[in-house]
This record gives structure tokens, sequence and C-alpha cells, in this order.
């Protein structure tokens, strides 16, 4: 399975924010380098995010992406 590489595009919401996809590689090593050099090449203010998830297909890749995941809940000891 490969490791895909998309932009986050925020929206005026948390769920209403857009997928770019950038590229796919097929080991974790070359995707997290692409996704560093991604990173720093653009400008701090720019408020876009670089995810790497790894999927069977692109249209996976980008459910996992876009589904609603619930904060986990911290442990007062975690605080």
């Amino acid at each position: 399975m490969p490791y895909y590489i998309y932009k986050i595009i925020p929206g005026e919401t948390a769920t209403a924010r857009s997928l770019e996809f950038t590229g796919e590689h097929d080991s974790y090593r070359e995707a997290k380098n692409e996704v560093k050099a991604l990173r720093t090449a653009q400008p701090k203010d720019a408020g876009l995010v670089y995810k790497i998830i790894f999927a069977e297909n692109q249209p996976e890749a980008e459910q996992r992406l876009l589904e609603h995941r619930e904060k986990p809940i911290l442990k007062e000891w975690e605080i």
C-alpha cells in the first residue's frame, strides 16, 4: 500500500476543508522527506497543512482525511 501526500486547505469551518493531492510514494521515508520539503517551502502564515496517509487507494485516503475524529480524552495526569 502506498503513502499518499495531501495538502489540506482550511475552509470557513473545520468540516469545510478541501484536499489537494500532491504525491504518492512506496516508502514512508520518501513521503516524509517530501512533506518536510513542502512544509519548509511554504510561508509561515499560509495556514496550509500537509499530511501523509497510508491507504489502499486514493479515494480511501481522502475519506480517512475528511472523516470527523473525536478529540482524545485527557486523563488528569496528562494535563
